[in-house]
């Protein structure tokens, strides 16, 4: 019977949209569209249900969260340990000159590139996340140990971008993963978990590359820095063969959870954004996402965000160079990027569990980029140690407090269908560190101590992104006020089901009619 209505409300919606100009709103009656929960979720009272949901989210937590963090600090220790291994020895043994080890840190980004929207869009396909990530995850192990056996700079270069081009499936894909898991108020949070395995690498790396300078240089006629590769690509590669039986798949496909706890998986997210991931979207066209992604301007508006983001955050890839130039020694220095990496994983954290507490995203994406402007200023005005290691204190934490938010918000701005969200996250996410290419030129060591070029790029585009998220917060803003009105138009087609839906806004912004009957409302 509500299937039945269902379909009459949709035969109306189309026939009205027939019969007027596209671009005339038309406003129906949204009750009607209303899904029927499935069974097991009717024949649970409202305290059952949220008990069995604090249970399965719980259970997804302890599988999920532990794992993908400890994953993504191996993947952003093997991306970055070449800048731990500059000051144990590698420039000088590969005999590197000019803007050679420049070069060796971009070309990982290309790589990067290219692969990004590829895998997301197969990820999505595959449907088994645990199986492919872990599968990549062994394969950029053994390429990273791989960097220990280089002896010349066309050696670097070639491991360098084939690294990138593995560890490509993981960031993108891992928040297609959570977004497939979680609630709009759920993913903020667990982003920022996600995102703290960076933060934490950042902090563990200065204190191992520390320990295996000091005390493994030499060691069977290796110098420090082949060992750094070979002892953190075998722990990735561990990790890797560990992550095969502890992830879970998709809600649909993960063989532990009940047929209940499944059911209840996938209707909390639909009732969350008011319509479920379907399968005719989780198994079309790879290319139909994509250009429903295209289309949407708030996807380009958050790729300049993340851009201008990554772009001042480009400075982590030489922090410890940066941080030498305090005057303190090789070691010392490696010691002296912890700090700011733990406060950045403190205040990312306090950032996102109140951004999911509260429903704001714009303010939690601004506010510390604020920090970062200051302390990008600071750092080229000074050349004062405790100034400047005060400016390091903030750079860190003022470009990613706001990162990990910034990240959850394209779930919560484009949220269905799976296909557009996950080429949506793949593409941003790689148009992001395209700017890891160029930004790595920024920083040679003639440049220093100030780096006042460099400090000075990425301060202006930190503020760029603070002018873009002001444009989207405003284009959101009016977007739920046309929702509050229950402006419809017609919606597009499905390229797979050949199913016609109901859209409201327009063709670019268009938002299920089932998800705005729920009261789906953009984040802002």
């Amino acid at each position: 019977m509500a299937q039945h209505q269902h379909q009459e409300v949709m035969d109306n919606i189309s026939e009205t949209a027939s019969n007027e100009a596209v671009d005339k709103p038309q406003v129906v009656a949204v009750e009607a569209l209303r899904q029927e929960p499935p069974a097991y979720i009717k024949s649970l009272s409202p305290e059952q249900r949220l008990a069995a949901e604090k249970a399965l989210v719980r259970k997804i937590d302890i599988r999920l969260i532990p794992m993908i963090v400890l994953i993504y600090i191996m993947n952003y220790l093997d991306r970055n340990n070449i800048a731990a291994a500059r000051l144990a020895g590698l420039e000088d043994e590969l005999k590197l000159h000019g803007t050679q080890y420049q070069t060796a840190v971009s070309i990982l980004f290309v790589g990067y590139l290219l692969m990004q929207v590829p895998s997301n869009l197969f990820l999505n396909q595959f449907g088994k996340p645990a199986i492919y990530l872990s599968t990549a995850m062994v394969i950029w192990g053994i390429i990273s140990a791989c960097t220990a056996a280089v002896q010349s700079f066309g050696g670097l270069i070639a491991v360098r971008f084939f690294l990138g081009f593995v560890e490509s499936t993981y960031f993108a894909g891992c928040l297609y993963y959570l977004s497939a898991w979680y609630t709009r108020k759920e993913l903020g949070f667990r982003t920022a978990m996600l995102y703290s395995g960076s933060l934490l690498s950042g902090a563990f790396s200065g204190l191992i590359a520390a320990g295996i300078t000091e005390g493994m240089d030499g060691v069977l006629g290796l110098k420090a820095w082949r060992w750094l590769f070979i002892i953190e690509g075998g722990i990735t590669i561990g990790i890797a063969a560990i992550a095969y039986f502890i992830l879970p798949n998709f809600p649909k496909t993960t063989p532990w959870l009940s047929d209940d706890e499944k059911t209840l998986a996938a209707w909390r997210l639909e009732e969350d954004i008011g319509e479920e991931d379907r399968a005719e979207d989780n198994h079309g066209s790879l290319f139909h996402g994509a250009k429903l992604a295209v289309s949407d301007i708030k996807m380009w508006l958050l790729m300049v965000i993340l851009f201008c983001i990554v772009f001042s955050g480009s400075v982590t890839n030489f922090f410890p160079t940066v941080v030498q130039t305090l005057g303190y020694g090789k070691i010392n220095s490696l010691l002296l990027t912890c700090p700011p990496y733990v406060l950045a994983v403190i205040t990312t954290f306090l950032n996102a569990w109140h951004a999911d507490r509260t429903g704001e995203r714009y303010f939690h994406v601004t506010t510390p980029l604020y920090f970062a402007v200051l302390a990008f200023i600071l750092a080229a005005a000074t050349t004062s140690t405790a100034p400047r290691y005060i400016a390091m204190m903030l750079m860190v934490p003022g470009v990613y407090t706001g990162y990990v938010v910034c990240l959850g918000w394209i779930s919560n701005t484009l949220p269905r269908p799976a296909p557009k969200r996950a080429a949506a996250i793949a593409a941003i996410n790689a148009v992001s560190n395209t700017s890891s290419i160029f930004a790595s030129y920024m920083f040679p060591s003639s440049a220093g101590p100030r780096y006042v070029v460099a400090m000075s790029v990425c301060c202006a585009s930190a503020a760029t992104a603070i002018i873009f998220a002001t444009i989207l917060r405003v284009i959101l803003v009016r977007l739920n006020r046309k929702l509050d009105r229950g402006e419809f138009v017609e919606g597009a087609i499905n390229a797979t089901a050949g199913a016609r839906r109901s859209g409201v806004l327009g063709a670019g912004d268009a938002v299920p009619a089932e998800a705005a009957s729920h009261g789906f409302r953009f984040l802002v």
